[in-house]
């Protein structure tokens, strides 16, 4: 199969969809794999590497699209590069369709096989390619709103763990996944005081044990998440409804009610976001204010961290690109559960249901 890379072009996103390694390996496989000119620097992988690892350089994204028979992403494709996806094509990214259905009804059109790392999911639960992005964005989250907390960015100018003699910061974390765990993990480190709320107990039960007297954990509902997102300093959205857009779980309403100064980050905003005032922004322009609290919403968080990023996504997602290109999609799909399910888009249908409602288009399902 001849596999393409193309360079990011979502703004500050220095990620790319394969490491020189991933492409030594396929390469041995048998496959040919170009790599669009410097789509690896902004993760320290020049293309003098990827040459040596047997990929072949191509000068432009025209040239990449047109030739590649799979097109290996990051982030989802975005308008400019919706005229350079062909019918048969198969797309292996992130798509978040729930929060771009312009993308998905492109897809659809134009007939482009699409495969969404977020809905890739093995027959336990787990969502393997979403994991090692939501622990950099839950790690990022906290990081991010302790700075943004700093007077001088807007916030109230408490420092998250304080000091003797002085309050720590409130920290408030909505769902205990994998990005609120790790976004739980960096808050107790900083030694704020942290309060987790999720729908699963057993989720919840897992976090007071780890982090015993630590934190806090309460059941999410509608008063509890109201309660605490009104006495804290930071409050962290992290919040997943797999392919589907993310509940609004923190009103309009409940910000009135924070203290100037206060903080949100809504990690779940390339799913539309949990929290009611969120719109997506970029590492450019990474927060605005409603009600005197700042909203830091940032779409692509662990594009700021692109080494690391890059290096943890290929990590989990080679296997699954192996699998496509050796076998083909319909092979894999029939071989893999988890790669059925991730199946987003496929000759013009959407078979899975979650993404097929979000997108408003009937639910056609597969079988292979």
């Amino acid at each position: 199969m001849l596999i393409g890379v193309p360079k990011e072009i979502k703004t500050k996103e220095f990620r790319v969809g394969l490491t020189a390694s991933g492409v030594h390996t396929l390469v041995k496989l048998g496959h040919d794999v170009i790599i669009e000119t410097s789509a690896g620097v902004g993760s320290g992988i020049a293309d003098d590497e990827y040459v040596a690892a047997g990929a072949s350089i191509v000068p432009d994204k025209e040239t990449l699209w047109s030739k590649a028979e799979m097109v290996v992403k990051v982030k989802e494709p975005i308008e400019p590069e919706y005229a350079l996806m062909r019918e048969g094509q198969l797309l292996f990214t992130y798509l978040h369709l729930a929060a771009a259905q312009p993308l998905g009804h492109q897809l659809i059109e134009r007939k482009v096989n699409s495969v969404a790392y977020e809905t890739i999911e093995t027959e336990d639960g787990r969502l393997p390619l979403l994991t090692p992005m939501s622990a950099v964005a839950g790690r990022m989250s906290v990081q991010a709103g302790a700075s943004i907390l700093e007077k001088e960015r807007g916030g109230k100018g408490i420092l998250l763990g304080g000091v003797p003699g002085v309050r720590r910061s409130k920290v408030t974390i909505i769902g205990g996944g994998i990005v609120g765990a790790n976004a739980a993990k960096i808050a107790v480190g900083f030694g704020a005081e942290v309060t987790i709320l999720d729908i699963n107990t057993d989720v919840l039960a897992h976090l007071a044990d780890v982090y015993q007297d630590r934190i806090s954990t309460l059941y999410s509902d509608a008063s509890n998440i109201e309660k605490c997102v009104t006495e804290s300093d930071l409050v962290v959205g992290a919040v997943l409804v797999t392919g589907a857009r993310a509940p609004r779980l923190v009103t309009r309403e409940m910000i009135k009610k924070m203290s100037p100064g206060s903080v949100i980050v809504d990690v779940a905003v390339d799913q539309g976001g949990c929290v009611e005032t969120c719109k997506p922004t970029t590492h450019e322009e990474p927060t605005f204010v409603v009600d005197d609290v700042v909203h830091y919403c940032v779409a692509n968080m662990p594009g700021a961290v692109p080494y690391t990023s890059t290096f943890a996504l290929t990590n989990a997602t080679m296997p699954y690109v192996i699998a496509l290109a050796n076998k083909g999609l319909d092979k894999a799909a029939a071989d893999d559960p988890a790669i059925l399910l991730g199946i987003n888009t496929y000759k013009g249908t959407v078979p899975h249901p979650a993404v097929a409602e979000a997108l408003e288009v009937p639910h056609v399902p597969l079988t292979f």
